[in-house]
């Protein structure tokens, strides 16, 4: 009795749904009952990240949270600005998908000492505190792209890995993980690295370069969509732009799941991606900031939503997502399970 009692007086820190449940109210909650969150977008300008923008105001609504937006574009001089003003306006909490992961500590630093929550989103930052990580695990993203062009390949032979940027933790994971599984499994195959930081234009440049030095190039591994326009673009100057059972065919994998990668996957143009969850990192994002402003605690183990949680250094959490391999067959690769491209389940089939 009591507990319901400490409950109701607080409702501020309350969603609807949460108040109506300990109070035993019916009807609207006003809005001193809904918590005002701010949420930075990282960019707008790929799919993906235009896909979570669209997720976001739906469950933040379904949350019962007020919501601020930013848009850091890619910098974290303006994620810096943008959580100051946020701090401004009197969030409860922020959700933020750092890409420079290293340069965010003071920003975190100050919103620990402002006593305000702090979930990411996509990235983990290198050093700093926050309530929460949402991710998918980005070592299993390389290693489930390793699996399935070195069985492609048979094991012998020749890729282009597009690398993302290594002052992110999801590059380097997706960068490292790839190569530490084609030494230890694949170690007939050449892996090319190339830094691209990115951007769609340097990835382009650099596999075609790469293509023209070496014309017995049969994979590509793109660790995001970024590359996706470019890459078919240069196979196609190249004549390389064939369908899975031609000799000439190079196997492309992608990262992110989004709608053009599913169709590329059907019609033959690609052949697998990794669906990285853009729906549930806004749920998540959103669900765990609604749960530190509520004073709930966490700790590693399974979760009820197909994810664990992991310690990754004292003192923060990580919620890993779950992020299938997607192949036209859905057949098995490398000991991998895969979902077929139009598996009604990927939220790249059901943006509409």
């Amino acid at each position: 009795m009591r507990l319901r009692t400490v409950l109701c007086s607080t409702a501020a820190t309350l969603s609807a749904m949460a108040l109506l449940s300990a109070c035993g109210g019916s009807g609207t909650a006003s809005s001193s009952s809904t918590p005002l969150v701010g949420v930075d977008y990282p960019r707008s300008d790929t799919d993906f990240w235009n896909s979570y923008i669209k997720y976001t105001p739906k469950f933040s609504t379904q949350l019962g949270l007020s919501l601020k937006t930013t848009n850091s574009q890619n910098d974290v001089a303006k994620l810096t600005a943008n959580a100051q003003t946020f701090i401004s306006q009197g969030v409860k909490g922020i959700a933020m998908a750092p890409q420079d992961t290293a340069a965010i500590a003071p920003t975190l630093a100050q919103l620990q000492a402002k006593k305000i929550p702090v979930v990411t989103v996509d990235t983990r930052p290198d050093s700093g505190k926050v309530f929460m990580v949402v991710r998918a695990d980005n070592r299993a993203y390389g290693e489930k792209a390793c699996q399935y062009l070195g069985t492609k390949l048979g094991g012998k032979g020749k890729v282009v890995m597009l690398e993302g940027g290594l002052d992110s933790i999801n590059g380097r994971d997706r960068t490292e993980a790839f190569n530490d599984c084609m030494k230890k499994n694949y170690p007939g195959v050449k892996v090319f690295g190339e830094a691209t930081n990115w951007d769609g234009a340097v990835a382009a440049q650099k596999l075609q370069t790469d293509l023209t030095a070496h014309p017995d190039i049969r994979g590509v591994y793109m660790e995001s969509s970024f590359a996706l326009s470019g890459t078919l673009q240069v196979l196609k100057q190249k004549g390389l732009l064939t369908g899975p059972k031609d000799p000439k065919h190079v196997f492309v994998v992608s990262n992110d799941g989004i709608p053009e990668e599913l169709k590329d996957i059907a019609a033959g143009k690609i052949d697998a991606t990794v669906s990285q969850p853009a729906d549930l990192y806004a749920k998540y994002a959103l669900y765990y900031l609604k749960a530190a402003i509520d004073g709930k605690t966490f700790k590693p183990g399974k979760t009820d939503h197909d994810s664990t949680i992991v310690q990754v250094r004292p003192g923060l959490l990580e919620d890993q997502l779950s992020a299938p391999l997607v192949t036209a067959d859905g057949s098995t690769y490398g000991g991998i399970t895969s979902l077929k491209s139009t598996d009604t389940s990927l939220w790249g089939n059901n943006l509409g």
